[in-house]
């Protein structure tokens, strides 16, 4: 054998199904006039809606601040004091409401490394993480990969329409989980939520996060909130919008409940990817008070850290609070446009979805149009719609849901 078994696992192991044609289109991309046969990569989340905006502030700062000595050394290996001082101001100011300090953060390369790392220093190989679906499909090698943890995917309803009032999930459905869990032999040792959700985009009112939380202390579950898209929000105001919810409920962090409850058992993430469409400079976020956990994610950061001259960037970047506001009242306003564009042709080809408060995403039930009704016609269902259209969706599989 040339390489170890874990490789020979990893060489044949697909980060996600999609990824292979995802870059196929990428390079083949629609346009009206020069490329009008082209293709429509919709599969990943990337938020491209203010990409003008975002790339005039990087020219901006780097044009006007001179890089300061400490970018070309060695800094903190969770992030440098200048750049988690910035970050922990404006998580507080506009994502927690609260303040933040910058003792309990760590900074790392993206919340895909903040989620690894999560499952690595709060599970042992084997133990299982739960996660309410369908819920982002490359969660399962995030945990897997490298911690060994196994996904276990919590199935709180079965249409769309059940989600038309927000999360299904309940505590009794936490406990049967669990149960189930235990009586296999494993233990439960991590919940995930990801809040506005990905990818139904249904938000979790602060309630229902405190009593998913108090579950959690009490039975010594670590919860992870990733609230990865906190300031992607939908405008459920909107005129051709405001009917299709039962109720309107505003984002609001569990950031805020970690610091009453002084939890070491509850922890929140976020990163830059999506609410600023930069998932290209790699920048997450992990917030905890557990001490344990956070010396532990210090230790093993190494190999995820930020680079010095991307923390120098959004130390400057996220320090402004003039492009910031207007930054997140633009994205906002766009991504409310665009969604209420899709909704509208969904409701005229009666095409059940799920009312989306925030996030990037819409989804849509295709049932009815299931050469069969299994994974395979769910595949060749998604796999036809890209080789008709050049439209590419995310295939169904992976989402974890019945």
């Amino acid at each position: 054998m040339k390489i170890s078994k874990r490789g020979s696992i990893a060489s044949v192991t697909e980060l996600r199904s999609d990824l292979e044609l995802f870059f196929e289109a990428v390079t083949n991309q629609w346009h009206p006039t020069e490329n009008p046969d082209g293709k429509f990569p919709l599969n990943m989340a990337e938020n491209n809606l203010l990409r003008r905006l975002l790339d005039s502030k990087v020219t901006q700062v780097m044009r006007t601040h001179a890089v300061e000595p400490w970018v070309y050394n060695y800094t903190g290996i969770g992030g440098s004091d200048e750049f988690l001082g910035s970050a922990a101001n404006f998580i507080g100011k506009y994502i927690a409401k609260a303040e933040v300090e910058m003792e309990n953060l760590v900074s790392s390369a993206g919340t895909t490394a903040i989620i690894e790392l999560a499952s690595w220093v709060l599970c042992d190989a084997g133990d299982v993480a739960a996660i309410p679906a369908p819920s982002y499909p490359v969660y399962t090698q995030d945990i897997h990969n490298k911690s060994a943890v196994e996904r276990y995917d919590i199935i709180s309803h079965h249409d769309v329409i059940e989600l038309k009032h927000g999360p299904a999930l309940t505590i009794d459905m936490l406990e049967k989980s669990r149960l189930e869990i235990e009586d296999k032999g494993k233990k439960l040792r991590l919940l995930i939520l990801t809040n506005p959700d990905n990818p139904t985009g249904v938000l979790y009112t602060f309630d229902e996060l405190k009593l998913i939380a108090d579950w959690c202390i009490e039975n010594k579950v670590h919860l992870l909130v990733n609230e990865l898209y906190s300031l992607s929000m939908i405008d459920t105001h909107h005129p051709d919008l405001i009917n299709d919810y039962n109720q309107q409920v505003q984002f609001e962090s569990i950031i805020p409940y970690i610091q009453k409850t002084k939890s070491e058992y509850v922890h929140q993430c976020y990163g830059l990817s999506k609410d600023f469409g930069a998932s290209g400079h790699r920048v997450g976020f992990f917030y905890s008070l557990n001490e344990e956990v956070l010396k532990a994610f210090r230790n093993v950061n190494a190999p995820h850290m930020v680079s010095n001259i991307t923390q120098w960037l959004w130390m400057h970047i996220l320090s402004d609070d003039h492009f910031i506001n207007d930054f997140v009242r633009q994205n906002q306003k766009a991504l409310t446009e665009t969604y209420a564009i899709v909704v509208k042709h969904l409701k005229a080809h009666d095409i059940p979805f799920c009312p989306a408060s925030g996030s990037l995403f819409v989804w849509l039930e295709l049932s009815q149009f299931l050469p069969s009704n299994d994974a395979k016609g769910d595949h060749d269902l998604w796999k036809n719609i890209y080789d008709q259209t050049g439209v590419l969706l995310t295939p169904g599989d992976g989402f974890g849901h019945s």
